[in-house]
This record gives structure tokens, C-alpha cells and sequence, in this order.
């Protein structure tokens, strides 16, 4: 008896603490939540156990075993990079021609590479769309957002990652009938296109709400819902200065949280037979760039502008009170693994934190990086991954 306990505890910890990759910008779920156990906090925090000059951008570290993959701009030219998760040594890389375009920040890159299979997608500022070997890094199709499906480049550049769903890679392009396209993610070919919305800043997440699979997208002055064959189920409107819609949606159940800078704050929709129904807004999560993370019912994020005084965030989701607010973490972008916030504020500092709405409790702060951090960290198989706007990468390690 005693035996067979010992052998039931020895297997519970093993599935407990399975690593799980991080195949898209927000994780696979779009919530911005791990769903793998973290090893307990070593004294002194994580540890560095490798650091990588990436090149200049925003784009954030996606992770498939034993490999990381991010992108960044250096001497003229966008770099896809493929790093051993171990040691940070190249494993291989893309490259090819492009400005840095410094738009009023460091420029370079902004979406985060997406991860299907033996496939990884990417798109650069300027709309130029890879679709890689993600052991080779040859490009296996390559089709262009401005050339190709007459894209309108937003002002800050393109930077919605790719997303997968099903044989269908989803795209945000803001072309005129082409708003919205969809390609065979195995052969590039273009499978439908939809809208004339001028593109936002945000990837798109895929969902089932109100009993459909729905592709949510967050374009320039709507949030809009589409079905899998392109075909428009629901819109509202939602208008932020410089048309700077960013923050990806976040989905529950029959509800989608969207959110945005400048002042214009945050609102819950219900998905509905008669559309989207508001069922709160408020100013409470102004999130201008990050995505905040959604974990048991309560939203976690920076609130306010790019800067070390926007404070990180609690909201209630289902009625948008706020729970909490912390100004010593400032700026940045934040995660949840574990029950716990893993973020990187904009000085950064790594701080973990328990993600509870009772109250902030900080469990470990690091100083890994300097600098200017608008890039959200990234966990997998007991490693954090954070990086700076002008390419510096670190890996950390819990184990």
C-alpha cells in the first residue's frame, strides 16, 4: 500500500512539473499563462545562465523544447533567430534587407515569431511574412502584406504575430477587402479574405464564443469577430487615439476583454445572438502596448502609457473593480506561471510575485537587464527568458 502511494506521488510530481512550450505571443492559450509548474524560487532569484545580442526590437522569445526563437534588426537587416534554450548558441539564423525605422522608439521588429509544428511564421514592420523550417530556418513560402494583398502599413509599423488555427494562418494586413487574411499555413496560398478595417496593432486570437469558433480581431476603431471562413459574426466600436489598438483580446467563455492606452481604459463584451454586449468599461487598465495576463477570473497588467510610472494592475474581471495596484513594479509587461506573476518592468527588474487578487506579495526581485524593456518575458521548462528594446537577451534559469 505504502508502495503504491509513493509511486501515485512520484507520478502526480512528474505531470506537475512537465514543461509546456510557448508557441505564440501570449502563450498557447492567448491568456498570458503558463500552464507548467515552476521549481521552487532559488535564494537570490533566478539564476542567468546564458545572455544573446538579438538585434533591436520588440519582438518577444517563443520556445519549442529545447529551442528559443526570436527576432530583432541589426546593421540593416531583420534577423530570425533560432538559440539552443541551454546555452543561448545559435542554432541557426534568417536574415534579410530591411530599415530599422525607428518610429519614435528603437524601432526594429515588433511581432513575436509563432510556432506550428516543424513551422515558424514571421512578420516584420514592414509586412514581409516567413514561413520557416523550424530546423533549418529555410524559408518553406514567403508572401508579403503590402505587395501581396495591398496591406496599408499602420504608423507604427505591422506587429500582430501570426496566428494558427487549424490548416488556416491568420493574419492582420488592413487591406481593403483584405483587412483580414487567411493562407494555408502549409503553402502560403490565400484561402479568404475579409474587411476594409485599417489594421490595428494586435495579434489574432481564435476562440469558441457563443457557441462558434471565432477569429477576434482588434482592428484600428472596431473589435470585430469572424468566423473560420472569413465571414463577419460581430463588431463593435472602439476608438483610441492615433488608432494605437494594441493590447490583444483576451477571451472567457462568452466575453472578450479588450484594452488601450491613452487614457481610453478597458470594457468586457458578452458575445451574443444580437452581437456585443458592453457590460462594463472603465478606466482601471489602460493598456497601451502589453497584453495583460487573464488567470482565475481577474486581469493582470501594466495600466497606463510606456513608462517606469505605470503601475502594475488587478482588475475583476467580471465587474472591472480594481483589486490592487502596485507602482514598485513600473512599466513592462507581465506573465503567470504557476499562480504566480513573472514580470519585467521597464528598468529591468525581474520581480515574482504570487497572482492573487487578495493583495500584491512579491517573492523575488532580480535586476537581469537594462535598459528600455517593453518586451513581456517568456516561461517554459523552468526558464525565463527577457529581453530589452535594444536586443540584449537573458535566460534564467529556476531549476
Amino acid at each position: 500500500m505504502k508502495r503504491s502511494l509513493l509511486l501515485a506521488a512520484g507520478i502526480c510530481h512528474l505531470v506537475s512539473t512537465v514543461s509546456a512550450d510557448w508557441t505564440h505571443y501570449r502563450g498557447p492559450g492567448a491568456h498570458g499563462v503558463s500552464s507548467e509548474k515552476m521549481p521552487a524560487l532559488p535564494a537570490g532569484g533566478p539564476q542567468q545562465i546564458w545572455t544573446a545580442k538579438v538585434g533591436t526590437g520588440t519582438s518577444s522569445v517563443t520556445v519549442s523544447g529545447e529551442r528559443v526563437f526570436t527576432m530583432g534588426n541589426t546593421d540593416g537587416k531583420d534577423v530570425v533567430w533560432c538559440l539552443n534554450a541551454k546555452t543561448g548558441s545559435v542554432v541557426w539564423k534568417h536574415e534579410y534587407p530591411l530599415d530599422l525605422d525607428k518610429r519614435m522608439f528603437e524601432g526594429g521588429t515588433a511581432a513575436t515569431p509563432t510556432l506550428d509544428g516543424n513551422r515558424v511564421y514571421t512578420v516584420s514592420h514592414q509586412g514581409d511574412l516567413f514561413c520557416l523550417d523550424a530546423t533549418t530556418g529555410k524559408p518553406v513560402w514567403a508572401k508579403h502584406y503590402q505587395k501581396d494583398f495591398g496591406g496599408k502599413r499602420p504608423q507604427w509599423g505591422f506587429a500582430g504575430s501570426p496566428t494558427v488555427e487549424g490548416n488556416l494562418l491568420l493574419l492582420e494586413v488592413g487591406g481593403n477587402g483584405a483587412s483580414t487574411v487567411a493562407l494555408d499555413k502549409a503553402t502560403g496560398a490565400t484561402v479568404w479574405k475579409s474587411g476594409n478595417d485599417a489594421a490595428g496593432y494586435a495579434s489574432p486570437v481564435v476562440a469558441t464564443i457563443a457557441g462558434k469558433r471565432t477569429v477576434v480581431m482588434f482592428k484600428a476603431e472596431h473589435v470585430v469577430g469572424l468566423d473560420l471562413a472569413g465571414r463577419e459574426l460581430w463588431r463593435t466600436p472602439w476608438k483610441t487615439s492615433y488608432d494605437v489598438n494594441a493590447a490583444t483580446p483576451m477571451v472567457s467563455g462568452d466575453k472578450v476583454f479588450v484594452s488601450s492606452g491613452y487614457g481610453s481604459g478597458g470594457a468586457l463584451f458578452e458575445i451574443g445572438a444580437g452581437g456585443a454586449t458592453e457590460r462594463w468599461r472603465n478606466k482601471g487598465m489602460k493598456a497601451q502596448m502589453n497584453t495583460p495576463a487573464l488567470f482565475q477570473g481577474h486581469v493582470y497588467g501594466i495600466d497606463g502609457q510606456a513608462g517606469p510610472g505605470s503601475p502594475l494592475t488587478c482588475l475583476d474581471l467580471a465587474t472591472g473593480a480594481t483589486k490592487w495596484l502596485e507602482k514598485s513594479v513600473g512599466g513592462g509587461a507581465a506573465v503567470v506561471a504557476d499562480e504566480k506573476l513573472i514580470c519585467l518592468t521597464e528598468k529591468g527588474e525581474l520581480v515574482i510575485a504570487l497572482a492573487s487578487p487578495s493583495g500584491f506579495k512579491a517573492l523575488s526581485r532580480t535586476q537581469v537587464l537594462g535598459k528600455r524593456c517593453w518586451v513581456q518575458p517568456t516561461y517554459a521548462a523552468g526558464r525565463i527568458f527577457c529581453r530589452n528594446n535594444e536586443g540584449d537577451l537573458v535566460a534564467l534559469e529556476l531549476k
